[in-house]
């Protein structure tokens, strides 16, 4: 059963349980204990970072876990989830550890791994990683001297990135002449997305891109659009990118100033795929949360949407199990498997301009066209304990009402956070009223079920 590990790796409060320095670094020996398992050298173990204060204690203490196991750390600094898995690939290392947590404030933190592959680590192996956390495998095995690993900085680990983000450009095209404002959330990609944009020839303007570790997210970035929306519009640009706080998402901003979500890209780059025949098996795949609009318009263009349960490794692994190429987050996680192993913010914004370069139209234009949205809801109510759905009656009878009223012109999903200790509550339907009062009424039965006085 997992304790750690989430949707997406280990979170928590930076300096609380879990993610103390003292579990970062024995999470460190377990790392290179499973990552070196079986191998005649030392195991090398690439680790990168968001901007947060508490980077620099996780990254250290982590590091030090590592070398104690005797494999070899290489420090690539503050730089995108996606570098990460990148250049865990490219520099030939076993495994790629990021510290993040993401979309959440500076507060909080985050470890996620991944494997030679450049991908995330399934299931099963983050399950042997706490099993080993709680065992005495690990204290078993304390290499002295020279068995000891070490650890560098990877002084040109930002560089590298930027001419692998360049490539999935098309050769035959530049952004000369395209005014883009770029924001961070004061995160990662502070350096990387201003640079690969302006190389390929944008004028760019940046915000959100000077981070002091207590900043990132705060009132920038994907999660708070609104400023960059009003630059867009002062500064008469084509589009927006914002990103969060290590970048493997992008929520966009046309030209009008309006709201790009990972729904709308998603429709824009299947739509135009499945047109030129370029999506394997003329699939896609979103997960549960992604709205029937993008649904619909999937299949008005002859493909099909798959369908995952929440969280871009669930994506990934549909996408890899099926031999899919495509597929993605409302939220704005866009994976290209033809370009990366994981939600990359920088590489999906650069295919929506593609689209908008070789079509020649605005991002406004062609965002207001691809689907129609149906109307959606979703309520997040925090519950004192965290129960089985099938084990609250209140909650089940109330959605099996409102899935038969609703039939084929909606849907209902009820899960639980797999970050967060909340409910989400999610509705859609052909007004906005009535899946307003869905919504509300299978929050009073989940509160029924599960009262505050509930005992834990």
């Amino acid at each position: 059963m997992r304790e750690l590990f989430g949707t997406d790796g280990i979170r928590g409060v930076a300096n609380e349980h879990p993610m103390t320095p003292e579990l970062a670094l024995r999470l460190g020996r377990a790392i290179a204990f499973v990552a070196g398992r079986g191998k005649h050298r030392r195991c090398r173990v690439v680790i990168g970072k968001d901007t947060r204060l508490s980077g620099y204690m996780l990254e250290t203490a982590l590091a030090s876990g590592i070398c104690a196991m005797g494999g070899n750390v290489m420090l690539s600094g503050p730089i995108p989830t996606p570098a990460v898995a990148h250049l865990t690939v490219s520099m030939r290392a076993d495994a790629g550890v990021v510290i993040s947590a993401s979309h959440n404030p500076f507060r909080d933190n985050g470890i996620k791994i991944f494997g030679p592959d450049g991908f995330k680590l399934p299931d099963e192996q983050e399950l042997e990683i706490e099993r080993l956390l709680r065992s005495k495998d690990l204290d078993r095995h304390n290499p002295t001297g020279s068995g000891i690993g070490s650890a560098i900085r990877v002084d040109d680990a930002k560089g590298r990135y930027v001419v692998y983000t360049k490539q999935t450009f098309p050769k035959d095209l530049t952004l000369d002449g395209v005014k883009i404002v770029i924001d961070a959330a004061h995160g990662a990609a502070y350096k990387v997305a201003p640079a690969v944009f302006s190389e390929l020839g944008a004028d760019v303007v940046t915000i959100g891109c000077r981070p002091n570790g207590k900043n990132i997210n705060r009132e920038f970035g994907a999660l708070y659009p609104q400023k960059a929306q009003q630059e867009v519009i002062d500064h008469c640009a084509q589009i927006g990118i914002t990103l969060d706080g290590d970048a493997d998402r992008v929520i966009l901003i046309d030209d009008a100033g309006n709201l790009v979500d990972g729904d709308q890209i998603m429709a824009l780059y299947a739509t135009q795929q499945l047109g030129l025949d370029l999506l394997p098996k003329r699939s896609m795949v979103a997960t549960v949360m992604s709205n029937l609009g993008l649904e619909r318009a999937v299949e008005a263009a002859g493909g099909k949407l798959v369908r995952s349960a929440v969280g871009d490794r669930y994506v990934v692994e549909e996408m890899r199990r099926e031999g899919y190429t495509f597929g993605g987050e409302q939220s704005g996680h866009l994976i290209f498997l033809d370009h990366a192993s994981t939600g990359d913010g920088i590489v999906a914004a650069l295919q929506v301009l593609a689209i908008m370069l070789r079509k020649g139209r605005p991002l406004s234009e062609l965002a207001a066209k691809v689907m129609q949205r149906v109307p959606q809801i979703l309520k997040n109510v925090t519950l004192p304990e965290r129960r089985p759905i099938d084990q609250m009656p209140l909650l089940r009878k109330a959605m099996t009402r409102v899935e038969s009223e609703l039939g084929r012109n909606g849907r209902v999903l009820v899960r639980w956070s797999g970050t967060e200790p909340k409910l989400r509550v999610m509705v859609e339907g052909p007004d906005e009223s009535l899946i307003a009062s869905y919504a509300a009424d299978m929050v009073e039965q989940a509160q029924r079920d599960i009262p505050a006085d509930s005992p834990t």
